[in-house]
């Protein structure tokens, strides 16, 4: 547990940080029985039933990577839920019955090494790919242990590469190198916890003795590294994160020269063959012509490192128009494009005559199209794409696109739920400053606007991530089915419109995305599509701490509050395992300009006595070592020295997340037996 600060010594629940001390565990333990006596009844175990079927049907869409003729993917069903690593060959995984090739059985692993493994995935070395570094985490933590895979022999390697548990990755530098960013050892480490030195391991040597090739700040968020081994354009990159949104990067050279990539320190970038793709985050005039925020741009990398800065403009965002992904094939650029929230795709390809742009066919605006590369072959990447569709009441469907041929399916997820007698308007409410906040409505097409319907908002607005019309088979089985109405809130600080609408909501703005957000509430209330007694908001990490605000600052908006791995104390965030990494986002606490606005959104120092709270629900994992589980212990304690009615969670496994689909489906039929209780279940179907 980190020692208080003088600050702290007012908090009478510093005691619940120490995660496994014997005092904390045994209140956790407490309040986890006390929360499963309350909903742990015929309806949960009917839910959970059901969400275990969904999460361990036969028909999932199998996902799969390519690399050097096989299609790798990682399978959970009933009697393998933490997994199968497994291949195929695209010629038939094209089939409705792929034949699979199974390497290692996650769960078989477990029980031999008496470890609960969580699969967290294998980096394989071209050519031929025959070796991996097999990446494993216990009990779903970010913490993974890293060793090596001989694919042939399907069996770890003997004296071949490990790694003990750390955060950060390693990376294949040739077949007896490995690049490794972990704070292994003394002095290693930045003050978020993760590594701050780049270091070159050769085999037979003790890791100790790795050369340190690139060493950043103990202040920055971690070091990097990204080893491109396309044929012909070989190139490994290091560099700083200084914050969340910045970075700093450098060409490594042979014989450890580094060679700085002059792009703006908040631009997103990256290489491919001979280009260099860049979307920027805030303007930049690298000539004689300034971009705009969220262009993307690309320019030859050599070239740009020769001096040129002739760069070709490929998109330029406007206000409500902005560029999502892009993703390479071999030769062709794929622009995920999102157009007042409608997801559109085109393809850009370079030519000598310039850069020709084919849109793919597009989708209706409640749906959602994405788009990444197949994967490659060997050293060379594939000229193919995949594609995937959805929607709130569409179920996925996974596509391959081919040069010159139109999208061709290869899988499809059958519906999970039964959504005849369903729809979904998207709506706009006008904040106290005159800004458009939309909003998505899932739910019956003849929908009473007495204000009767149980409805679940949800919402996260933050780190630039946008949410979009997706197939939610949880919130389609439990809720949908039963009636009920679900809403999907695109407040400021998410990525929607753009880095402007990012920056918005970050920092000073972070309280004005919490408002966004309860003016949706208010406008469904307004618009008697539901009422306060029957409205829920559900959020997690940091969507539970906007919905923790919600409970603070707005509970005469709603009935029921569910709150996931929540971060809640504002005033210790930055001093809690990964908290520091994320200053950009909320501002530093130790610095009094910056307290001045966080403690209007530090929820745990919100909560007041005699106040009417809605009934809370905070689940949290002890696993979890990027947002500390202490959050939400310390504000379930809080909540209930004041007399609120609040219910708390806490499995010892699962990380920033559940560890397999049975955790999974307990977690949701919990949560939505709170809400059932609390709100109500709908009229029924």
């Amino acid at each position: 547990m980190q020692a208080p600060s003088p600050v702290d010594v007012d908090d009478p629940y510093l005691w619940l940080e120490d995660v496994d001390g014997a005092r904390p565990v045994a209140w956790v333990e407490a309040q986890n029985a006390r929360t499963l006596a309350a909903f742990a009844g015929p309806e949960f175990e009917q839910d959970r039933a059901a969400f275990r079927a969904i999460l361990a049907a036969p028909d999932k869409i199998p996902y799969a990577r390519k690399h050097a003729g096989y299609l790798y993917n990682l399978w959970q069903d009933k009697d393998n839920p933490r997994g199968l690593w497994r291949r195929t060959t695209l010629e038939s995984y094209r089939t409705p019955t792929p034949a699979w090739t199974n390497l290692i059985d996650i769960d078989e692993l477990g029980r031999k090494e008496s470890e609960n493994w969580v699969w967290h995935g294998c980096s394989t070395f071209p050519p031929d790919h025959r070796r991996g570094l097999v990446v494993l985490s216990r009990g779903g933590a970010d913490a993974t242990v890293i060793r090596e895979f001989d694919l042939d022999s399907r069996s770890f390697v003997a004296d071949g590469f490990a790694l003990p548990e750390a955060k950060g990755p390693a990376a294949w530098a040739d077949a007896d190198t490995l690049y490794v960013v972990r704070p292994h050892g003394e002095g290693h480490a930045t003050a978020s916890g993760y590594a701050r030195t780049v270091r070159r391991w050769r085999r037979g040597t003790p890791f100790a003795e790795a050369e340190i090739v690139f060493e950043g700040r103990t202040s920055d968020v971690f070091a990097l590294v990204g080893v491109d081994r396309e044929r012909g354009f070989e190139r490994t990159f290091v560099g700083r994160q200084i914050s969340f949104f910045e970075a700093e990067r450098f060409l490594l050279e042979p014989g450890g020269r580094l060679r700085r990539v002059d792009i703006p320190a908040d631009a997103i970038w990256f290489t491919h063959r001979e280009w260099l793709t860049v979307r920027l985050r805030s303007p930049w005039m690298p000539k004689d012509r300034e971009f705009p925020a969220d262009s993307l741009i690309v320019i030859r990398f050599d070239a740009f490192m020769s001096g040129d800065r002739s760069f070709d403009l490929l998109f330029e965002p406007s206000e409500r128009r902005t560029i999502r992904r892009a993703a390479w094939s071999k030769s062709r650029l794929a622009l995920g494009i999102l157009d007042n929230l409608r997801t559109r795709i085109e393809i850009a390809e370079p030519s000598a005559a310039g850069w020709t742009f084919t849109p793919l066919p597009g989708v209706a605006e409640t749906e959602t199209v994405d788009m990444w590369s197949l994967g490659d072959d060997g050293a060379e990447s594939s000229e193919a794409f995949l594609l995937t569709r959805d929607g709130f009441l569409e179920p996925t469907s996974l596509h391959i696109v081919e040069r010159g041929r139109a999208p061709e399916p290869l899988k499809q997820l059958p519906p999970q739920f039964n959504a005849s007698g369903l729809t979904v308007t998207l709506h706009e409410v006008v904040a106290d400053d005159g800004v458009r906040i939309p909003y998505f409505q899932v739910g019956p097409k003849d929908l009473p606007l007495d204000g009767s319907t149980p409805t679940i908002l949800y919402g996260y607005g933050g780190f630039l991530v946008s949410l979009l019309p997706g197939y939610t088979v949880d919130v389609g089985k439990a809720w949908l089915e039963r009636g009920g109405l679900y809403v999907v809130a695109n407040i400021r600080g998410g990525g929607e419109f753009g880095s402007a609408w990012h920056k918005a909501g970050i920092r000073e703005g972070k309280k004005r995305a919490h408002d966004d957000f309860a003016a949706v509430a208010a406008d469904l209330i307004r618009r008697r599509v539901t009422s306060a007694e029957h409205l829920a908001c559900h959020g997690g990490s940091n969507g539970g701490l906007l919905v923790g605000n919600m409970v603070t600052r707005y509970p005469e908006l709603f009935g029921a509050v569910w709150c996931q791995i929540p971060l809640l104390d504002m005033r210790r965030y930055s001093k809690l395992l990964a908290g520091a990494s994320w200053i950009a986002e909320y501002g530093d606490p130790d610095k009094p300009e910056d307290w001045a606005f966080i403690k209007g959104f530090s929820a745990y120092h919100l909560a007041a006595a005699g106040k009417p709270y809605p009934p809370v629900l905070l689940w949290t994992s002890a696993r979890d070592d990027r947002v500390h589980p202490g959050h939400a212990r310390k504000m379930a304690a809080r909540l209930e020295e004041f007399g609120h009615k609040v219910f708390f969670y806490e499995p010892r496994e699962g990380g920033h997340g559940t560890s397999d689909f049975e955790q999974t489906a307990h977690t949701w039929a919990l949560g939505y037996a709170f809400l059932r209780r609390t709100i109500g279940s709908g009229r029924g179907r």
